[in-house]
């Protein structure tokens, strides 16, 4: 039994090593989708909210402290609301990126889901927010935008 075991020792070794390497500090580049889980215009007149959700995205994906998801929530309410003139979708909207964008729920649309390791409600440090203007500036530049009008 012994001898299996100094035999694996190695290989668990490398395993280890090897999880390791990969890099868990860094933001990953942004992708817009739009809204998610929700369409991002209108199916029945020309009213359109995709950028309101974009712009949402990229707070959430960039993270920050409990205040600032409260404030960008609302942002996009306020946005949405504008765009379309009602008072309860943009309201829906709200009360679902505040109970489902939680950065306690393991889905890739939480607060801070750009970021490997679960960041919870943290302040971006001045070199984190250097790095998502950056990828910022490389997904705006790629005109990925999946919104009828670019951002």
């Amino acid at each position: 039994m012994s001898n299996i075991s100094s035999k694996c020792l190695p290989i668990v070794f490398l395993c280890l090593s090897l999880a390791g390497c990969t890099s868990e500090s860094g933001l990953t580049p942004f992708v817009g989708e739009g809204c998610s889980l929700l369409p991002d215009a209108s199916l029945i007149n020309e009213q359109d909210w995709c950028e309101c959700c974009v712009e949402h995205n990229i707070a959430y994906w960039q993270g920050g402290t409990e205040q600032k998801r409260e404030r960008v929530d609302t942002a996009l309410m306020r946005c949405v609301y504008l765009k379309t003139n009602n008072h309860e979708f943009p309201h829906a909207l709200f009360e679902g990126a505040r109970f489902g964008g939680s950065p306690y729920f393991h889905d890739w649309y939480r607060w801070g889901y750009g970021w490997p390791k679960e960041r919870m409600f943290q302040a971006l440090t001045d070199d984190e927010k250097n790095q998502a203007m950056d990828l910022l500036a490389d997904y705006r530049a790629s005109k990925q935008s999946v919104c009828k009008t670019s951002l």
